[in-house]
C-alpha cells in the first residue's frame, strides 16, 4: 500500500514539474523571439533597453551627429526634467527613473565617442609613452 502513494506522489511531482518546464521553456521561445524583433527595429539596445533616440526624445535634445555631442546642454536638460519630477513636489517617480536612465545612455554614447576619437588619435599620431627618469 506505502509503494502505491510514494508512486502516485512521484508520478503526479513528475508531472508538475514537466508543465512548468513546459511552460517556462514556450515563455522563453516567445521572449526571445520578441527580443529578437525588438533589436533588429529599434536601432541599438543596450541593457536598459533605450535607445539613442528614445533618450533624445525623453530629455529634449538632438541626436549626436557625426561625433558632436554638448554634455552640458543634456545635463542642463537633465537637472530641469529631474527636478520639476520630483515626487516630493507632486511629480512622477517613474518619469524621474527614466529622465535618469536617457541621461545614463547619453553619457555613455558620449564617453564611448570621446573614447573612440582618443582611439584613432592616438593610431593617427602613435603610441608615446610617458618615460619618467629619476
Amino acid at each position: 500500500m506505502a509503494h502505491r502513494i510514494v508512486s502516485q506522489v512521484v508520478v503526479t511531482g513528475a508531472r508538475v514539474f514537466g508543465r512548468a518546464f513546459a511552460e517556462a521553456y514556450k515563455q522563453a521561445q516567445a521572449t526571445g523571439k520578441y527580443k529578437g524583433q525588438q533589436g533588429a527595429s529599434g536601432g541599438s539596445l543596450t541593457s536598459s533597453n533605450l535607445s539613442i533616440d528614445e533618450a533624445c526624445k525623453i530629455l529634449n535634445v538632438k541626436p549626436p551627429a557625426s561625433g558632436e555631442h554638448n554634455l552640458e546642454h543634456v545635463m542642463n536638460r537633465f537637472k530641469k526634467l529631474f527636478d520639476i519630477n520630483n515626487p516630493e513636489k507632486g511629480g512622477s517617480f517613474y518619469l524621474q527613473s527614466k529622465i535618469l536612465r536617457a541621461r545614463e545612455r547619453l553619457e555613455m554614447e558620449f564617453r564611448e565617442a570621446e573614447r573612440k576619437v582618443a582611439h584613432d588619435k592616438e593610431l593617427k599620431e602613435g603610441w608615446n609613452p610617458k618615460v619618467y627618469k629619476d
